[in-house]
């Protein structure tokens, strides 16, 4: 197998995108290896969705309807698990990882900070804490592709309006910090590695139709332990693909490197 594609996605609704045929569509079009998704507020009997060849890998939060992680892989794998280990972050179903032979696949759906940021202690000091501490752990034993949707636009490169959203979830310095802090821990920003261009961006307010004027925020992510740069082929942003207010994002890795 030349390369890998491994493609992730906040559907914002299994369920609902599912109806619209925008996931199918994508599957179809683009044939990722690794679908990888976030936010699909179900749990999988909630769900008919079975596309062929692929194994199928739920974490669903313990509050329906709220949202839950999912992995669909036509790859085999050694293993899988669900959560880090913390029992205060691992009932809302924010990460999967799959071991294959070679490096390890961490998806997440990172906390939100919220409106008034009334969940940024908690996102800060603990949860991108807990995390690094997790993807650095299981890196001693395998490299990491880390991919999902991070909630956090890391540069002013990343977001359309930097100057008026410092104060903004998603936009804060103590968000912006927990990601600096797992790149300084020797993570590469995939989609950074291969285009520097501003104007780049995965999800969009529904509210002012900002999609439509791209007046957006990237913060859907393929992260890797450094030692993977050389196995990448390309990193991609598909934001022509409709059905959530995220589009997915991709990267492509030689095949070897699994």
């Amino acid at each position: 197998m030349n390369h890998i594609k491994i493609s992730s996605w906040n559907v914002n609704g299994i369920r609902a995108i599912l109806k619209k045929g925008d996931l199918e569509d994508y599957l179809t079009s683009y044939q990722p290896h690794i679908l990888c998704l976030q936010e699909t507020k179900a749990h999988p009997e909630q769900v008919d969705f079975n596309p062929e060849g692929y194994e199928q890998y739920w974490n669903s939060a313990n509050r329906k309807g709220y949202s839950g992680t999912a992995i669909f892989s036509k790859l085999p794998i050694l293993s899988h698990r669900y959560g880090i280990g913390i029992e205060e972050h691992d009932n809302e179903g924010r990460v999967i990882t799959l071991e294959f032979e070679k490096v390890y696949l961490v998806t997440v759906y990172t906390p939100n900070a919220q409106d008034g940021l009334r969940r940024l202690e908690y996102r800060s000091q603990q949860w991108d804490r807990d995390f690094l501490t997790y993807i650095k752990d299981i890196e001693k034993t395998k490299p990491v592709i880390l991919c999902g949707d991070l909630n956090v636009a890391h540069k002013e490169i990343d977001l359309a309006h930097p100057k008026t959203n410092h104060k903004s979830p998603g936009f804060t310095p103590e968000e912006r910090s927990g990601f600096d802090n797992i790149i300084n821990s020797g993570f590469t920003d995939t989609f950074r590695y291969f285009n520097e261009e501003p104007k780049h961006y995965t999800w969009w307010s529904y509210r002012t139709r900002a999609r439509d004027r791209n007046v957006g925020w990237r913060i859907d992510y393929f992260c890797v332990s450094n030692i993977l740069q050389k196995d990448m082929a390309n990193a991609h942003i598909h934001s022509h693909v409709m059905g959530s207010d995220h589009c997915p994002v991709a990267l492509e890795i030689k095949g070897s490197s699994l």
